[in-house]
């Protein structure tokens, strides 16, 4: 299964078997009640909001919504908001954690608690999907959020952690392409090293339940016809569902070109926890938020 749009991906949620719980964390934003609101209407999810509760019943009041009162959980400042937030999710009262108005790192340092926290002792990595006009399904990028510049295994584990998800959403082997600006190996060049070393990890049983592809180039893994008159063949070649970026940088990059100049609509979660954790910015939008929640549904199993 593969999703061609958000649309496509909305509706698999609505058929699920359950409606998911997210718990926000210092939940008195009005940009995110609004999208946490719109996925509930729709039964994608139950909020549990989780906060100084009467600056949250008072954005509830400015948006017109209400919330029964057992969904509304008081906590005194930032930290602890994020504590009580984590805690819901490890006491399996909430399915997913979404940050509200409060800072990433005060809502990880809480995340990643040894004894309280949501790690499996593993690598988070930051899973972004997008929506790309003329292109003939959903592709996430991989890292462009929380890996800065990751080695071999840390870019083993990223793939790992991005295929798991993508399979929680229905997907049976996903299509990997580990880019780089050149579709051969060069010793010189080591995005091209370690593509290689993937796809021979891959080949080998290392890495499992997907086809990994490197190096690629970005045409190639998205174009057909392009890596056709290159003469490169592979089975991910025009039909990736996952692009690989050396670091943070071309992440972010590649993101930002994509939703300013090419118009994609995207969102995000953090994978690797024992729950997906949508980390939006402030400055994301409504439906950006959105359609991370519905991500974030989507992953739960």
């Amino acid at each position: 299964m593969t999703f061609r749009n958000f649309d496509e991906l909305i509706a698999s949620v609505k058929k699920a078997s359950r409606t998911k719980t997210v718990a926000v964390a210092a939940a008195a934003d009005e940009h995110t009640l609004e999208a946490v609101f719109r996925a509930s209407k729709e039964g994608l999810v139950t909020p549990l909001l989780v906060g100084e509760a009467a600056e949250i019943k008072a954005v509830l009041d400015k948006l017109g919504e209400t919330l029964p009162e057992e969904n509304i959980f008081d906590a005194t400042g930032l930290p602890e908001a994020a504590e009580k937030a984590v805690a819901l999710v490890r006491e399996g009262k909430a399915d997913i954690l979404m940050k509200g108005k409060i800072d990433t790192s005060v809502l990880l340092k809480a995340v990643v608690n040894k004894e309280h926290g949501l790690g499996k002792g593993g690598l988070m990595s930051h899973f972004t999907i997008f929506e790309i006009p003329d292109y003939k399904k959903l592709v996430t990028c991989v890292d462009g959020g929380m890996v800065t510049y990751p080695t071999l295994e840390q870019k083993k584990a990223i793939i790992e952690n991005t295929v798991e998800t993508l399979r929680a959403m229905g997907y049976e082997c996903p299509k990997v392409g580990v880019l780089a600006c050149v579709e051969k190996l060069n010793p010189n060049m080591p995005e091209t090293v370690d593509g290689d070393k993937l796809k021979k990890m891959n080949e080998a049983g290392e890495i499992k339940n997907c086809i990994v592809e490197g190096p690629i180039s970005y045409d190639c893994a998205l174009d057909a016809e392009i890596a056709e008159l290159k003469g490169y063949k592979s089975p991910v070649a025009g039909d990736c569902d996952i692009l690989v970026v050396p670091n943070i940088h071309a992440g972010n990059i590649l993101g930002k070109a994509l939703t300013i100049s090419c118009k994609a609509r995207m969102a995000g979660v953090v994978v690797g926890a024992k729950c997906p954790i949508i980390l939006t910015s402030r400055g994301s939008s409504s439906d950006e938020k959105y359609l991370s929640i519905v991500i974030g549904a989507a992953a739960v199993v």
